[in-house]
């Protein structure tokens, strides 16, 4: 993962004060300068893209440039497995893994 930001070209983040609470934030998006920089960024097909705010307090759009280690790309699968293979509705916190004798 870099250190260096990149920011979304053809993309404008605003948040206007008098907004609802349920209103995030507005996109303007500049189609031929977005995709331009998408095709440059993307990564199998696909381009994260994190929403900030600035110390200024304006927001902004920056690529996610976080790469999953083979580790965590396994535990994560691990983890979506074992979400999946448990009956909906089943607790699964009454006996800790560790006090299992088998």
């Amino acid at each position: 993962m870099s250190d260096d930001k990149v920011f979304v070209d053809g993309m404008i983040v605003k948040r206007h004060e008098r907004s609802p609470d349920f209103v995030i934030a507005n996109l303007s998006l500049k189609c031929k300068e977005l995709v331009a920089w998408m095709q440059q960024h993307h990564r199998d097909g696909w381009c994260n893209i994190q929403i900030k705010q600035s110390k200024g307090g304006k927001y902004y759009a920056e690529l996610d440039t976080f790469v999953p280690s083979k580790r965590e790309e396994y535990d994560n699968g691990m983890a979506q497995a074992k979400a999946a293979a448990e009956p909906a509705g089943y607790p699964t916190d009454l006996v800790p893994d560790d006090d299992i004798p088998f």
